[in-house]
């Protein structure tokens, strides 16, 4: 199975859960493409994708709603799972934290398998104003590779049991 495994990240810290994600896909033995939003120009070859998308703001990073936007006919040919990551606390390990509004409408549009959001990073020394300051007092690194894995897997599992059922 080909899974591309693409992004919008501005700090970095969602481009290491994709990267993350990626390695999970692999080792289940799937072939993965993990490459920045901004940067594929088609979907076509992949069996199914992965979005993820830095929350800026309750926003989700301009170049995953791009991608989501741009190839969304395609995508709905396809199952498709969009993740976010954000939140600098724990919340999104102890508990579910729905996409926020603009996802959830881009999840309408393709009609996406699923959504799950992950621990944000924050730098001490981030760049940027707002970041800085917010990093003054939540600097912090909140990405679980079990809750990536545990998330991998379920997708892993819908796959499996996809490929199963008979045509109709």
């Amino acid at each position: 199975m080909k899974v591309l495994v693409t992004y919008g990240s501005k700090l970095g810290g969602t481009e290491g859960l994709a990267a993350m994600v990626g390695d999970e896909l692999r080792h289940a033995g799937c072939d993965v493409d993990v490459r920045p939003a901004a940067e594929v120009t088609e979907v076509a070859g992949y069996d199914a994708v992965i979005v993820g998308g830095a929350l800026y703001a309750s926003r989700w990073h301009r170049d995953a709603a791009r991608f989501v936007r741009r190839h969304r006919r395609e995508l709905r040919d396809r199952p498709v799972w969009l993740f976010s990551s954000g939140p600098l606390d724990e919340s999104a390990e102890t508990k579910e934290v729905a996409p926020v509004g603009q996802v959830r409408k881009l999840m309408r549009q393709i009609d996406a398998a699923g959504h799950q959001t992950f621990g944000g990073r924050l730098a001490p020394d981030a760049d940027g104003f707002i970041a800085r300051s917010m990093a003054k007092k939540l600097s912090g690194d909140w990405r679980s590779p079990q809750h990536v894995a545990r998330w991998t897997a379920e997708i892993l599992d819908q796959l499996a049991r996809t490929r199963q059922q008979p045509a109709s």
